[in-house]
This record gives structure tokens, C-alpha cells and sequence, in this order.
């Protein structure tokens, strides 16, 4: 199996240091965590009337290809409470996104959104965009 390297962005906005905890203790258990990244409070994009986010960033390996990881992740989305509403800048329980994957950004957020840019440079340092 080939071993796969991707960046997940993690953000909260709902009791954020209870789910982002949570959301690192079931990736852990299921992927190879190499390094967390360190995280920032950032203001809501798109709808304001919320509370700020908490994001950061993790580096995992994992055997799965993309497209099964993107369906792992809604999974414990929807497991850590996350609703998914019509506002979909509004809040949630757990944001997981998958940034970069095998050293190529996927994620277009990431050109918008300089704590993401950050957060994957802290993880792999030296990369470029």
C-alpha cells in the first residue's frame, strides 16, 4: 500500500477546544499523526453573526487514498456533532479539510487564508505555494 501524506485543517467555532480535542483524539487512533500544528483564533469569513474560530493544522500518514479520507473525515464530522446547514460559513462543532496532500495544496481556502498558509509551513517547513 502506498503511504500517503496529507495536511487536514482543523476549525471550531462550538465549545472549540472540547472538539478539536476530540477531532486529534480519533485521528490519532486512526492515522499516523506526525505534527500538530500550533493554533490561532481567526474571525469568521462569510458570516459574521458567530463566534471566532479556533484553527490549526495536523500532518498525518495515511494508506487511504483521497477520496476515501475526504468520506473519514465528514464521518467524524458528523460523529463530533457537526450539522451541515444551509449557511455553510456558519457555525460548527468541527471543520475538517484536507489542505495538501502528497506536497500539493488542495484546498483553495488555503490562497484566501494566510492562518492556513501559516499552519502548513509550521507542519512542513520550507514549502512552497
Amino acid at each position: 500500500m502506498k503511504t500517503n501524506r496529507a495536511v487536514l485543517g482543523l476549525g471550531s467555532n462550538i465549545d472549540p477546544e472540547e472538539n478539536i480535542h476530540k477531532a486529534v483524539v480519533i485521528i490519532r487512533a486512526e492515522f499516523s499523526l506526525i505534527k500538530i500544528s500550533s493554533f490561532v483564533t481567526t474571525e469568521p469569513v462569510g458570516f459574521k453573526e458567530q463566534a471566532p474560530f479556533l484553527n490549526g493544522a495536523l500532518l498525518i500518514e495515511t494508506e487511504l487514498d483521497a477520496a476515501a479520507l475526504k468520506i473519514r473525515l465528514r464521518e467524524i464530522e458528523t460523529a463530533l456533532g457537526r450539522v451541515r446547514a444551509e449557511n455553510k460559513n456558519g457555525p460548527r462543532t468541527i471543520d475538517l479539510d484536507i489542505l495538501v496532500w502528497n506536497g500539493e495544496v488542495v484546498d483553495d481556502d488555503v490562497y484566501e487564508r494566510e492562518f492556513l498558509k501559516s499552519s502548513i509551513v509550521e507542519l512542513i517547513p520550507g514549502f512552497t505555494f
